[in-house]
């Protein structure tokens, strides 16, 4: 039984009439400060809280860096360590797949001013897919994965900062595939567990099966190790667009959630579970209390599981999930607008 979340947005934004469509909503807590980020046009836009998304600024432009990726889980990335705010978004000079930089941008006062763009991949072109992730850890870490193109083949790609985004690594690998591809345009999920661990989910490609792979680094990045995640494969010869959603619990387990088919699938530390739940786009935070947080579309509908799954809004799209322990916050996109609405 699928019920009905009554709630109105605590963030409503639109366009001017007219205007460029607001796209692509992404979101990070830490503490009592939660940051709201998408792009419009060739803009990116964050709106921050600092009572636990009960209430937001209004949003802010960050900054340009040309032709920007938007679209089909392409846009801006965020992710709080420490009280310094990181946004990375992909841009180019021609755009469209073309060309296409990451670039980051910092903010160290609550987000009232921003760095210039900085560019965070080291050779020209090579994230021009335009997908990537941004999580943060402990102490000024922040790590970035992407698509990459830098040679023949898809790879995945990363780059990490221990001085809260003011200096990154050279950019190394997280995994490249015996078959030379993994899966071209599905993006990437990143999250940096209590104990430092480094945990990055994709879509492989291998033997033809376009199934979830959990790749983990135990030494700052240095290596990884990657495994599939759930039963059974995905036979498909098309790249399916969908990335799916992750989150580690206190004690280090990893929770995902990802697309096979048209149905959500999701893993619980090393439990397979498959609710059989129809839709497509999924993301997904563990709160406070080691409860996993689901969003989804089905149809047109935007669903939401955090122990029951019910309805959170009849129209939308593209949704996005954070917690901390100040509360849990959703959004998504609605027409050419952006909602943001808190669970709890």
């Amino acid at each position: 039984m699928i019920l009905s979340l009554a709630l109105l947005p605590i963030l409503a934004l639109q366009p001017e009439p007219g205007g460029t469509p607001l796209r692509q909503p992404q979101l990070a807590m830490e503490g009592a400060m939660a940051v709201a980020v998408y792009g419009a046009g060739n803009e990116v836009f964050a709106a921050v809280s600092k009572d636990g998304g009960k209430s937001f600024s209004a949003p802010a432009r960050v900054g340009t860096a040309g032709v920007l990726s938007l679209g089909r889980h392409r846009g801006p990335r965020v992710a709080i360590s420490g009280g310094t705010i990181l946004i990375a978004a992909i841009a180019g000079e021609k755009g469209k797949g073309q060309d296409g930089e990451l670039y980051a941008w910092r903010s160290v006062d609550g987000g009232k001013s921003w760095s210039k763009a900085a560019r965070i991949s080291d050779v020209p072109g090579a994230a021009r897919e335009g997908l990537h992730a941004l999580t943060a850890g402990p102490k000024g870490i922040f790590f970035a994965t992407w698509l990459d193109l830098r040679n023949k083949g898809t790879r995945l790609m990363a780059t990490i900062s221990r001085d809260g985004g003011a200096t990154w690594a050279t950019n190394f690998p997280v995994y490249e595939s015996p078959e030379s591809n993994i899966c071209e345009c599905c993006h990437p999920s990143a999250v940096i567990g209590g104990d430092g661990a480094i945990h990055v989910m994709f879509r492989n490609w291998l033997g033809g099966a376009r199934d979830m792979w959990l790749a983990t680094s135990r030494d700052g990045g240095k290596s990884f190790a990657a495994k599939k995640l759930g039963e059974g494969s995905w036979m498909l010869n098309a790249c399916p667009m969908d990335g799916g959603g992750l989150g580690v619990k206190q004690n280090g387990e990893v929770v995902t959630s990802w697309r096979r088919e048209q149905k959500i699938y999701w893993t619980d530390g090393g439990t397979f579970q498959a609710p059989g739940w129809m839709g497509k786009d999924s993301a997904l935070a563990v709160d406070a209390s080691g409860k996993p947080v689901m969003v989804w579309t089905e149809g047109m509908r935007v669903m939401v599981y955090d122990g029951v799954a019910r309805e959170l809004a009849a129209h939308g799209g593209y949704a996005a999930v954070a917690a901390s322990g100040s509360g849990v916050l959703a959004a998504w996109e609605s027409g050419n607008g952006i909602s943001v609405q808190r669970l709890r």
